[in-house]
């Protein structure tokens, strides 16, 4: 049976600590519990949003007039060389799974704050490395239909931070089978504390966040590139701020409003315009 809460503050479920609050919500801890909170948000009429683990999405200062789907599903197992897991499953807990069996494709993901649903969602990558390039299979609920569909890899639509997800917000993700190869045990672990090693050097984990605020593009530099060359790095508004250690990311200092992040947003995409001609593409969701 769900559990329908009211006005729940969204700043307590995003790793961005901001949003006001949700009014109504609820968290999904088996697949079944996603259909039947759908369910019910259409039987009222009712606007939903899935979450994950928040770690890049920002929700208004005025919250959600909808319900808020909280992700807790989090079976996962080993099918030989694949992992099945569900969308809430975290993306910690498969590369443990992967480094103990010694299956090599997930090392890249070391440190990412996120679950695989997320992951799926935004085709999450890191170290020329995305979240498709070992996606086998999506099984999907879309929401219009109330149907329960398998999708192939190229169902999903992938390309660089946009997927079929992204487009239709009537598909949702309940679980994926990833395709991982057999690799040597040392190898995998010393990619992992790499990647890790260079996450904590680089990225600003001492200040809620919600990881890389805006796409790179390719063929160009990246994004945090860009920023710090239009002189944005430290950029604050009220309690947002452009990290000093990395340029990609917004962080909140203390008391950042949903307002202050995107006040910041519009002045940094209008000074990487005016100086490089580039127009920035978000990439941070925002719940409304």
């Amino acid at each position: 049976m769900l559990n329908i809460k009211k006005n729940v503050l969204l700043a307590k479920h995003t790793t961005f600590r901001i949003g006001g609050p949700a009014r109504y919500f609820t968290v999904a801890k088996i697949k079944e519990d996603i259909v039947k909170a759908v369910r019910w948000a259409k039987q009222r009429k009712v606007p939903f949003f899935v979450l994950g683990n928040a770690s890049n999405v920002l929700a208004l200062d005025g919250g959600y007039d909808g319900l808020v789907i909280k992700l807790q599903t989090a079976n996962y197992k080993l099918q030989n060389s694949n992992i099945y897991a569900e969308s809430g499953v975290k993306l910690e807990d498969l590369i443990k799974l992967s480094a103990k069996e010694d299956l090599t494709g997930l090392e890249w993901a070391a440190g990412i704050p996120g679950t695989v649903g997320g992951a799926l969602y935004g085709n999450a990558q890191a170290f020329d490395t995305k979240m498709s390039d070992i996606v086998k299979s999506v099984e999907v609920f879309d929401a219009k239909t109330v149907k329960i569909m398998n999708f192939s890899s190229k169902q999903c639509c992938f390309s660089d931070k946009s997927t079929i997800f992204k487009k239709n917000k009537n598909l949702i993700i309940l679980s994926a089978i990833l395709k991982l190869k057999k690799g040597d045990k040392k190898e995998i672990q010393k990619k992992i504390k790499e990647h890790l090693k260079v996450r904590k050097q680089r990225h600003p984990l001492n200040f809620p966040s919600a990881g890389s605020v805006f796409v790179n593009q390719k063929g160009k530099h990246p994004s945090s590139f860009l920023i710090e060359k239009a002189g944005l790095k430290g950029a604050k508004v009220g309690g947002a701020e452009v990290s000093q250690k990395h340029a990609g990311f917004i962080v909140n200092t203390g008391k950042a409003t949903a307002k202050d992040v995107l006040e910041l947003i519009k002045i940094i995409k209008q000074k990487v315009k005016n100086k490089f001609g580039i127009n920035l593409k978000k990439e941070v969701q925002i719940i409304k």
